[in-house]
């Protein structure tokens, strides 16, 4: 993929995030340091800031679709929070050096993710499911530029090992509908889990690499 793409995309996703997040402020980051510029070069974050106090972090992983289209086609990831931390950063990072290693480690709804560590703080969410964009809706989920190329931009929503292995064994509709019943708060570390009873299962798809302290990738 050359740079003029990757530009091209990453200029396209702004615009896509200032028309949905109007007058928010929007910056531009580096993943945190490791091998992810070897394997999405030229990787960022947009970061969003909340509109008002207490209102949602947002951040946007730019790279990915470059680092793994096909035909024009291919994903980013989002993130929300309730506050600003380094940790929101290393969770997009380590997400896009799993996504863009080999086709088999392709992320898509449904599938789930360990983060290796609690979401936030000693949250019981430990897990990230790839969900659909809910909070902002389906004009959100694509940003189109060009005659043929497009991002889906889709949802890393905190779950805990228990909804994991729900979804394993019931499926994502039921799932989400536990989700819509419980009304959670998806922003809030420490939401229950609508799912009692933990039990450790192989995971859905191979375990993305656990990030060190240091903020590197690996075991």
């Amino acid at each position: 993929m050359s740079s003029v793409s990757l530009l091209a995309a990453r200029a396209a996703l702004r615009a896509h995030l200032q028309r949905h997040f109007p007058g928010q402020v929007i910056d531009e980051l580096p993943g945190v340091e490791g091998p992810i510029e070897e394997r999405v070069p030229g990787f960022r974050i947009f970061r969003i800031h909340p509109a008002r106090p207490g209102e949602w972090w947002v951040y946007v992983t730019s790279g990915c679709w470059a680092a793994t289209q096909e035909d024009g086609h291919g994903t980013e990831f989002f993130l929300a929070a309730p506050r600003d931390d380094w940790l929101n950063r290393e969770s997009l990072t380590v997400n896009a050096f799993y996504h863009c290693g080999p086709d088999r480690q392709r992320l898509d709804v449904g599938h789930t993710v360990p983060i290796g560590r609690p979401w936030l703080d000693d949250s019981p969410c430990d897990h990230y499911l790839i969900s659909l964009p809910y909070p902002y809706g389906p004009d959100f989920e694509v940003c189109a530029w060009g005659e043929t190329s497009h991002a889906r931009i889709l949802w890393l929503l905190p779950i805990t090992e228990a909804e994991k292995d729900h979804r394993r064994d019931h499926g994502l509709e039921a799932l989400e509908s536990l989700f819509d019943e419980r009304e959670i708060d998806p922003v809030d570390p420490q939401r229950p889990s609508v799912v009692q009873g933990a039990y450790r299962t192989a995971y859905d798809c191979a375990p993305m690499p656990a990030s060190r302290g240091d903020g590197t990738i690996g075991s």
